[in-house]
Formats: C-alpha cells, structure tokens, sequence
C-alpha cells in the first residue's frame, strides 16, 4: 500500500497545479483537421499492427508448432520459438541507434523505412512456402520478417517529428495507436474465419493452408496501409550528407554519448521509461499465462484479448484528448496508476473465493489494461519525440527502441524468480508494482516537454 500512496502522491502532485489553473487554462478542447501527412502516418499503425496480432501472438506461433515444428518435443519447439523472438529483438536492439544515425540525414529517413518494410512484408509472403518440419527455416524466414516489421517502425515512429508539430504530437501519435487496434482486428477476424471454416467437424488444429491465406491476409493489408506513407510522408528534419556517410555516423553517434548532459531531459525520460514501459510489457505478455494459472479457459482469453483491442481504440484517442488539457505528463502518470491498481488486483485474483468471482475479476483487469494500454504508450512516443532535436529523431528514437526492447526482459524475469521463490505466481505479479512506482519516480524529475530546452 505504501507504493500506492507514493505514486499516488507524485500524480497529486501534477494534476494539482493545473486543476488550480496555476500551470495552465482549461479550455475547451477544440476539434481540429488532421494534414493528409499526418493521416497517412496514421495509417501505417492500422497497416503494421496485424503483422503483431497473428504473426506474433496467435496463429504464427502455432503454426510454427504444429506444423513447421512437427515431430520435434513439444519442450524443444517451444524453446526454439522463444529462442527466434528473443533474437530477432536483440537484433534490432543492437542496431537500432546506429541505423538511427545513419537515417538521419537527408533523404535516408524514407529509404530506411521502406528497406525494412518491404523486407518484412517480402519474409511474410515468403513464409507461405514452408512444409511441415521446416522448423529451421522458418525460424530464419521469421526472424527477418519480424526484424523488417521492427525495424520500420524505428523510423516509422521517427517521423513523428516530421508530420507533426509538438503541440499535436500527442493527438497524433494517440490517433494512430488507437486505429491501430482496430487495424490488428479486422484482419485476425478475417484469418480466424478462414482457419475455422477450414476445419473438419470436431478438429481443433489450423489447417496449413488456410493459416498460410492468412499470412497472405497479413501481408496485403500491410502492403494496403502503407501505401499512404509511402506517398506523402517526407522528411523534414535531417543533417547534412557527407561525403562517408557510414563513417559519418558513427562520429555522430561518438558525439551524443559524449554530449549526453546536452540531452539530459530525453535521456531521463529514457530511464523512467526503461522502468514503467517493462511493468507495461509484462503484463501483456504475461496476462495468459497468470490467466491459465488461476484455471481460465483458452476461449476465454482469446476473447479477452480481442475486448482489449476493441476497448482500447477509443481510450487511446481519449488519453491523447485529455493530455491537451492536462498535459502529457499528468497523463503518463494516469496510465502508470491504472496499472499499479491492475497489479494490485491481479495479486488478489487467485484468492477470490470462487470461480466466477475470478472470471469477474479478470474481465474487470482486461477492461482497465484497454483503458491505458494504448495511451500510456502513445503518449510517451510523443512526450519523447517533444524533447528530442528533429534532425536526430531516428537517432534517438533508436535509443528509445533500444531501452523499450530490454525494458521486456527485466519484468518477466523479475515475476519469474519472484514467482519461483515464493511458489505462487500471484507474489510474482505483485513485484512488478516495484518497476510502476521507480518509473514514475523518475519521471517526476524530468521537465515538462515544453520547458525542456534542446540543443542540436
């Protein structure tokens, strides 16, 4: 409970000042015209958040099973799917800030996103020709496509700066978060239609063929979406070409870390981030299995997970909508409390006295993790895009890849030795609270994104 009052204590004291209207007006939130730049990077969330939905969370991985894994133990598949996201992620993580500098000047921005996009899409198609036992290459395929579906978001998320001026960061980057959980939904639907009308009565497997349509479902709304950011989205905001652009980048990348103090405020909220993003990030990822620990079924889950894509569009919209009035930051810590309060009900879960008070109680956690999934997430894309210099953008939002990759490592780990210490994973879950309370700790030193000063 003393977590709780502490974070609580730092939103008073955000929220306090403006409620008083010493910081700022309330005024009335005025509707404003998105710029057609500003819509098609929007869309590229729509286009990219169905590579996640089925290739990475549903179908690709039993796919990967049941199929490309066929006659390997059920142990050793299992481990070798852990083994191709863990690789494709640190992959990514250590290039990140390098490609970041090198996107960075001018005219490269476009050239790197669409290398990677393309490559993405181009693995995805390709993963339709693997037969069952070519668990090998379908490793490699994936690894590259998830690689290339990362990779484009680096610099997708870089653009930021470009579509948008800083007092509509928030908006936009809100928007396209929210339209993005509608745009991983229909396409699943459209997948899940497939693999279950594909079925024969009474099987309970996806069928190879209609699981490969689906990866072609994947692959030609991404390629749709995209389409609009190919065509109108441009980089503003770059330095100069050199005459060796490789050598020239890694100087540049030197001379940030030597200048970090120069960066203070960026790299601040960097570390808070690294902290509350990884409390975030285990929840997610961990939420079906605590769920199969307390004995929820595999159809409910699902279900739970498609509620949340739902829920969250129109919230996502509502923290970028409300972070015009309150601020960025008071937001932030929002979404930070709603998941301190999500840890500590997902720590009494497993003692509610019977089975449907636990279901109850789940749906009740699935629908707060909708309310600030999205926003808390959004918002801090553009709290940081706010305090970085634009013609750095992809060189910093390198770091920010970077700390938001291993920010996924420490919270699972963390929840697991607890876990397996104490021999309950409802101990486990409640250890995350530490990760909420030391991010929201540190974000209350970091400067209002309006009054942080950067300096190219």
């Amino acid at each position: 409970m003393h977590a709780v009052f502490t974070l609580t204590i730092y939103t008073l004291i955000e929220i306090l000042p403006i409620l008083k209207g010493k910081t700022m007006k309330l005024e009335k939130m005025k509707p404003s015209k998105f710029t057609k730049p500003e819509k098609s990077w929007m869309l590229y969330d729509v286009a990219n958040s169905a590579f996640v939905l089925v290739m990475v969370t549903t179908i690709m991985p039993i796919f990967f099973k049941d199929i490309a894994s066929a006659g390997v133990d059920n142990a050793i598949s299992t481990a070798n799917w852990g083994f191709a996201n863990s690789t494709a992620s640190l992959i990514l993580a250590l290039l990140a800030p390098v490609l970041g500098t090198f996107a960075d000047m001018q005219g490269y921005k476009k050239k790197f996103f669409s290398f990677f996009f393309f490559t993405g899409l181009i693995f995805t198609l390709l993963l339709t020709f693997i037969s069952e036992g070519d668990w090998m290459w379908c490793i490699v395929l994936f690894v590259i496509a998830r690689v290339g579906w990362s990779g484009a978001n680096l610099f997708y998320d870089a653009f930021l700066v470009d579509v948008a001026e800083h007092k509509r960061m928030d908006r936009v980057s809100t928007f396209g978060y929210g339209w993005g959980y509608i745009g991983s939904v229909i396409p699943f639907i459209i997948v899940m239609a497939l693999i279950f009308l594909g079925r024969e009565p009474g099987q309970d497997n996806i069928p190879e063929l209609h699981a490969k349509i689906g990866f072609v479902v994947v692959a030609v709304w991404w390629m749709l979406f995209t389409l609009p950011m190919l065509k109108n989205v441009t980089q503003h905001y770059y330095v100069e070409k050199e005459i060796d652009p490789v050598k020239a980048g890694f100087r540049r990348l030197l001379k940030t870390f030597r200048e970090i103090r120069q960066y203070k405020q960026a790299f601040l909220f960097l570390l808070a981030y690294f902290f509350y993003i990884d409390g975030v990030s285990t929840i997610i990822s961990m939420a079906t299995a605590y769920g199969r620990d307390v004995g929820l079924g595999v159809t409910m889950l699902i279900l739970a997970i498609l509620m949340i894509q739902v829920i969250a569009f129109p919230f996502a919209l509502l923290f970028g909508m409300l972070a015009e009035r309150f601020s960025t930051k008071v937001m932030l810590y929002a979404g930070i409390s709603v998941y301190t309060l999500i840890t500590f009900i997902a720590f009494l879960l497993p003692v509610m006295p019977t089975q449907s008070m636990k279901v109850i109680t789940f749906w009740v956690l699935a629908f707060l993790v909708a309310t600030s999934q999205g926003g808390i997430q959004a918002l801090s894309r553009s709290y940081f895009g706010k305090l970085i210099p634009r013609e750095k953008s992809s060189e910093f939002f390198g770091f920010y890849n970077v700390f938001g990759k291993f920010a996924a490592i420490m919270g699972p780990a963390l929840m697991g030795l607890i876990g397996a210490l104490t021999g309950h994973s409802r101990w486990g879950i409640l250890s995350i609270v530490v990760l909420f309370i030391i991010g929201g700790i540190l974000l209350a030193s970091v400067k209002p994104a309006e009054e942080a000063i950067v300096e190219a």
